[in-house]
């Protein structure tokens, strides 16, 4: 098992979160992650990432399929591999008709089939293929009948230092894993919980590897776990549940909230609409308080180091590849530490 972490992309001060990654991957760290929401967006700093550091994997933690071409995605994603010198995964991921539609001004229209497209263009690209792609999503080059007429299929200039750049979907509901299971080398779920994650996806992904290609090897899969270790860590599992409860209540609209129905899949259908009530009436608090003690714990490394040691056990046996962690540290130093030990435990 690897770990990760994910950057702060509330931070005041970029540059020095940055010299933290740098920090981290001399005491083991394996993968340093940028997340584009309706945020700064993730390419810069990847970028800026790739020059400071030397072994870490990077990866985009997750550009929304929408926001770009599938082609400006392709090309984006050897240039970061290029300036990493083959440290980038491409992580894809379909957001959601919030903030696809309310901050980019695009339809949320056919997840499935754009995602299996964008793919589909990546890798053709990165194969430096003329591009030539008629699907029910994109046709490139564009139909003289919507446009000038003048497109004509083009290849990539540069060589790829790969020409297949892992991808990473993140995906939750049952079809979306399907498809990650069968087209991507990794797959990130969100509040992955070891004891129930074969119960909740495990048809789903069984189901996307009788299509998978053998060429893509085993299916990685990348979670983020907020962490704490110490022997006077438990009160932060309250400092869980704000974020939970963000996703689970108010991440969506009623009847629209993927998170809300991970919830439920999970085991917890009375607890998820109570959460997504008091959520959405602006009791925010209450809506914390509201999560199952049970869930809140499952999905954490938060206590003393042999038992944080035997939760990375559970999340390894259910398959988990990288632990994306989250340290509940307000320091630092703490984060490091916390960062160190929880590679010793990983890669021990």
């Amino acid at each position: 098992m690897r770990i990760g972490i994910q950057l702060d992309y509330s931070s005041g001060d970029f540059r020095e979160a940055a010299q933290e990654i740098v920090e981290l991957e001399g005491v083991g760290l394996d993968v340093a992650v940028a997340a584009e929401v309706y945020t700064f967006d993730a390419v810069s700093q990847l970028g800026y990432l790739a020059a400071v550091t030397s072994s870490v994997e990077l990866m985009s933690g997750i550009l929304p399929i929408y926001s770009r071409t599938p082609a400006l995605t392709a090309m984006t994603a050897a240039g970061l591999d290029f300036v990493s010198g083959g440290r980038f995964t491409l992580g894809l991921g379909a957001s959601g008709p919030q903030v696809v539609e309310g901050w980019h001004g695009v339809p949320y229209d056919a997840p499935l089939a754009r995602t299996r497209e964008v793919v589909e263009i990546c890798r053709q690209v990165w194969r430096r293929e003329k591009l030539e792609h008629d699907g029910p999503k994109y046709t490139v080059p564009l139909p003289a009948d919507q446009g000038t007429g003048l497109g004509k299929p083009l290849k990539l200039i540069n060589h790829p230092v790969r020409e297949r750049i892992p991808v990473l979907l993140a995906a939750i509901g049952p079809r979306n894993v399907a498809l990650a299971a069968e087209i991507a080398e990794v797959w990130e779920p969100i509040w992955f919980h070891p004891e129930r994650a074969a119960d909740v996806w495990g048809d789903a992904l069984a189901d996307g590897r009788t299509r998978r290609d053998p060429a893509l090897g085993e299916l990685g899969i990348v979670t983020g776990v907020p962490v704490a270790i110490g022997d006077d860590v438990d009160h932060l599992h309250d400092a869980v549940r704000p974020a939970l409860a963000l996703y689970v209540g108010g991440m969506g609209a009623r009847g629209k909230n993927f998170y809300n129905d991970l919830a439920v899949r999970y085991g917890y259908p009375d607890a998820a609409a109570t959460v997504q009530d008091l959520y959405l009436s602006g009791r925010k608090d209450e809506a914390a308080a509201a999560l199952p003690d049970e869930l809140v714990r499952a999905v954490s490394l938060i206590g003393p180091e042999g038992h944080v040691a035997e939760r990375l056990a559970a999340f390894a046996a259910a398959g988990v590849t990288v632990v994306n962690a989250q340290p509940l540290d307000d320091t630092r130093e703490g984060r490091r530490a916390t960062v160190e030990t929880l590679a010793r435990l990983a890669h021990g």
